[in-house]
């Protein structure tokens, strides 16, 4: 696939460290946004008194936006560009960040969610436009590499996010616990809750003015356009099923859905799930998943292409997730003997197995994304833009299964509820051994 800029030459090596330079930028944003919501998650849960299943609706509403949005996301892509549409998406993200400060004033829980799906509306406009950009702006047979390099800074931000909220909100909280809320009445109940809830207003705050500081930062840069599907428009045929014709993309799409499912259970379930085994520091375990992520990112960054291929990255990842999803649902919840062996060195914070386990699921999940990416789109030509659109609907995995996690641990055990994890790994594992290959249907 030979890629352009605006003015119809090839793509330079510039043109590759630029475009990677402000997208690596825009993932750490992307990243900062959505690695909140493990934070945000048992936060809510107080502010607006709810259970398991309940406050995981922070997850649906956040990640369907992604279906919902995702083919008006390509249409707008088609009409605007990809630079322009990573311009849009900021603006749209920094509404929602504003939608923010009414909610936490009124603490409904509905308003919560409508600005997490306004959030996440932009931010599906952005997915819809770097993720492409970054597999098409150099060789193909790098990308997953560039994608690993692109998701250090993505879940960096989500080793960072946790820290900060920690920082800025959960001070003081031994007010909020659930024993202390208990000895209230409720009137005194609702107060307590409303004053935990304004905490929100000056981060979101903030986070909307830097969201808008980078959207005229993008808009302004020298970001070269991609012509991608213009280039390649006589290379496929039209047919009436559209990018339903090729295999390769729609088992993508159902292995991303699997995918974010799993990596969404692991990063936002880990601090509601070590708050009910009594972890002293729930709040910042998303850190701990976010930090096996990024090793797992540059491991990618390393090895493929230079010692590993895609389809053996994704190997990797489906081996080590089933792997960790038995460790997780059979391992010890009081014992802390895996953490000590692998963190204690470095005095960071130990946890019980089980959490530990779930916590490496981000080693297996990082390699993922950045290889189904390049194998899904490979040789899909002017349908590019619409096949990261059906992509990208895969994140509806997000909304889904983190809320068939919840109903499962609110009805029976959180730690066997873990169990919904290994259906998802068997399907990444099929298509890193078929899927991927497979050019027709018949």
């Amino acid at each position: 696939m030979k890629q352009t800029n605006p003015a119809g030459r090839s793509a330079t090596s510039k043109d590759v460290l630029i475009a990677m330079l402000f997208v690596s930028l825009l993932f750490f944003i992307l990243g900062f946004a959505t690695w909140l919501n493990g934070s945000l998650i048992p936060f809510l849960k107080i502010v607006c008194d709810l259970n398991n299943f309940q406050a995981l609706w922070v997850t649906f509403a956040f990640y369907i936006a992604y279906t919902v949005m995702a083919l008006p996301a390509a249409e707008v892509l088609g009409r605007i560009g990809y630079k322009n549409g990573m311009t849009a998406g900021l603006g749209v993200m920094a509404i929602g960040a504003l939608l923010f400060i009414p909610a936490a004033r009124s603490s409904y829980y509905g308003l919560f969610l409508l600005a997490l799906f306004t959030l996440a509306t932009g931010m599906t406009l952005m997915q819809t436009a770097i993720n492409p950009y970054i597999v098409c702006i150099g060789s193909r047979e790098s990308a997953a590499m560039r994608i690993s390099i692109m998701g250090l800074f993505n879940k960096g931000a989500g080793i960072v996010v946790p820290l900060v909220f920690s920082a800025m909100i959960l001070s003081g909280m031994d007010k909020f616990s659930d024993a202390a809320l208990a000895a209230l009445d409720a009137a005194g109940r609702a107060a307590l809750r409303s004053e935990l809830s304004a905490r929100l207003v000056f981060p979101y705050a903030l986070m909307a003015g830097s969201l808008l500081v980078f959207m005229l930062i993008i808009h302004f840069s020298s970001l070269p356009e991609l012509t991608v599907e213009k280039e390649e428009k006589q290379s496929l045929p039209a047919t009436k099923y559209g990018v339903l014709q090729f295999p390769q993309l729609v088992l993508g799409a159902l292995s991303l859905f699997a995918y974010v499912g799993v990596e969404v259970i692991a990063g936002d379930t880990i601090g509601l799930y070590g708050h009910q085994l009594g972890v002293p520091n729930y709040a910042v375990l998303t850190s701990y998943t976010m930090g096996f992520m990024v090793l797992g990112y540059l491991l990618g960054v390393v090895a493929i292409p230079k010692f590993m291929s895609q389809k053996a990255a994704l190997l990797m990842s489906a081996f080590s997730g089933i792997g960790f999803t038995v460790g997780v649902a059979l391992s010890s919840a009081t014992d802390t003997g895996l953490a000590q062996a692998l963190l204690g060195w470095a005095g960071v914070p130990v946890v019980p197995n089980t959490v530990m386990f779930l916590a490496l699921l981000g080693f297996a999940n990082a390699l993922v994304w950045p290889s189904i990416w390049p194998l899904a789109l490979e040789g899909l030509g002017k349908y590019t833009a619409s096949g990261s659109a059906l992509l990208i609907m895969g994140i509806a995995g997000g909304a889904l299964l983190p809320m068939l996690y919840g109903r499962f641990a609110d009805a029976g055990s959180s730690q066997a509820a873990y169990w919904v994890m290994l259906p998802c790994y068997l399907l990444i594992l099929f298509y890193a051994l078929h899927g991927h290959k497979m050019r027709s249907w018949k």
